[in-house]
């Protein structure tokens, strides 16, 4: 089975506990699709690593441990895209198990919210690929970042 999205998604998980502890899960998300993985743990709360996109190269990213803002939005063009395109925003935390999954053709990044926060990303491709389909914009180009007080 593959992941057949063409816009960012959450694939929703759930965890279990009994008396021997718990156990996390994230049933839907089919990781025959990726081809490799590497995580991410940021120094501090509110850094933010964006914006990384890929033409041909899907990610999905999991939050292993505390909380982040997830951002994903489409390049219309990789040397100059619109800024006003929409950006799809998600705050995942470890305590509820989710994956975003970004499709190729989207740039991605993402904010820490908590100390200490690890992501897990998967990627469609080999580095080697991937190296050869990599387009960076500034980590405001797009700015979903702002946490508003409510």
């Amino acid at each position: 089975m593959s992941i057949n999205f063409t816009e960012p998604t959450v694939i929703k998980g759930g965890s279990a506990t009994d008396d021997r502890g718990n156990l996390s899960f994230i049933n839907n998300l089919v990781v025959s699709n990726f081809k490799r993985f590497y995580t991410v743990q940021n120094h501090k709360s509110g850094f933010i690593r964006a914006w990384h996109g890929h033409l041909n190269e899907s990610k999905a990213l999991i939050v292993l441990k505390g909380s982040a803002i997830i951002g994903a939005v489409k390049m219309t063009d990789t040397k100059n895209p619109d800024k006003s395109e929409k950006v799809s925003r998600f705050v995942l935390t470890s305590s509820s198990p989710a994956a975003v999954f970004v499709p190729k053709g989207f740039a991605n990044g993402f904010m820490t919210l908590t100390e200490e926060a690890i992501i897990l990303i998967f990627s469609s491709s080999e580095l080697r690929d991937s190296l050869e389909d990599d387009f960076r914009f500034e980590y405001d180009y797009w700015n979903p970042w702002t946490i508003e007080p409510r």
